[in-house]
């Protein structure tokens, strides 16, 4: 039996949701380890001069435990 843990974390991008998400995954695997899925729980962007400048998820990471 494998234990899991979730924690949340929060990531940001001048691309896209997406890279964000992978920036988040990242960041976190520096000091979290066998991560195993990312959920993304909410996404919102920033707008500037009428055009998006950033990208926002917030995210939902497991992994497991050892």
């Amino acid at each position: 039996m494998a234990v899991m843990k979730v924690i949340e974390v929060m990531a940001n991008s001048d691309k896209s949701w997406e890279d964000a998400t992978r920036k988040a995954v990242t960041h976190a695997s520096k000091s979290v380890k066998h991560i195993k899925s990312v959920f993304v729980q909410s996404q919102s962007a920033v707008v500037n001069d009428d055009k998006v400048t950033e990208f926002r998820v917030n995210v939902k990471l497991t992994f497991e435990v050892k």
